[in-house]
Order: structure tokens, then sequence, then C-alpha cells
């Protein structure tokens, strides 16, 4: 199985970058694993809410393969602890799929369409933090699943 995360627009920040990056390379010892950036929509100050959503869930779309499931990162989603979340991949593990992909959207969420394709739902807390953050803050869960998984000590309990 290999995991994907597509984020909207770029993060700009070099010490995010410089941590995500951290992240991803530790990432890499336990599974293929690749951030994919989808660029932000231009003269987006020019579109509706509703239009700017249809517009970035139409890139997020195309970024998908038939056989992917997609897991959105959402506010309304199921909050796990980080053991539960270490449990939820190893049952995706063990399910066979081939590409687990988790998304991140825009400034104001996901269209309907990604709502529908969608194949769950994860909130990483009832806060709301930045789109940028929140990247490092997935994949940071992503290795500390991993690690508990391997019953490593990177996790205390």
């Amino acid at each position: 199985m290999t995991i994907k995360l597509i984020a909207i627009g770029k993060t700009d920040n070099k010490q995010l970058i410089s941590l995500i990056d951290d992240y991803t390379k530790r990432l890499g010892f336990y599974i293929k694993f690749s951030l994919e950036i989808i660029p932000d929509i231009k003269n987006s100050k020019n579109l509706s809410e509703t239009q700017q959503k249809q517009k970035e869930g139409e890139l997020i779309l195309n970024k998908l393969n038939p056989t992917d499931v997609l897991i959105l990162l959402d506010e309304n989603g199921k909050l796990l602890d980080s053991v539960g979340f270490s449990n939820y991949l190893q049952k995706h593990m063990n399910s066979g799929i081939k590409q687990l992909v988790f998304g991140i959207g825009g400034p104001y969420g996901f269209s309907e369409d990604v709502y529908r394709k969608a194949n769950g739902k994860l909130s990483l807390s009832k806060m709301t933090f930045s789109h940028q953050m929140i990247r490092l803050f997935f994949i940071e869960q992503l290795y500390r699943g991993f690690t508990i998984l391997r019953n490593e000590p990177y996790h205390h309990k």
C-alpha cells in the first residue's frame, strides 16, 4: 500500500517546509508516501466560495485513481487518538488496497463532489489550524502511527 496526501496551496514557511520534509523522509522507512500539492486557484477573489470549492474539488478528483481510497481531513470527521489512528492505518493496510489518499481542502473545505467520492472523514482536532500547519501535523501523526505499529519508542503512553 502507498499513502498520498493531497493538499491545496503551497507552503511558503521555510521552517514548516523543513519539518514536513523531515517527517516525509522518516516515513520512507515504513511506507511509500507522497505529498502532492495542488496550486491555489488563480483569481479566486473573483469566485464565490462554492465556485472555489468546485474548482478545487475538480483538481482533487483528477488526482485520484479509480481504486484509490479517499479519506478527507475534515473538521466534522471522526476523532481518533494516536493509537486509534495507528489501528486505522493497520486496518487499511490489511484490506489490500493499493493506495490510501488523504485530502486537505482549501480554505472553504471540500466540494459536494469530493464529499460524495470520499470513503471517510477524519478530524485531527476540534480546533482550527492553518492549511499549511495541518500538513505537518498530519504527516507527523502518520509517522507516529507507524512507530506505534512497530512498537518503537517514539510514542509514549
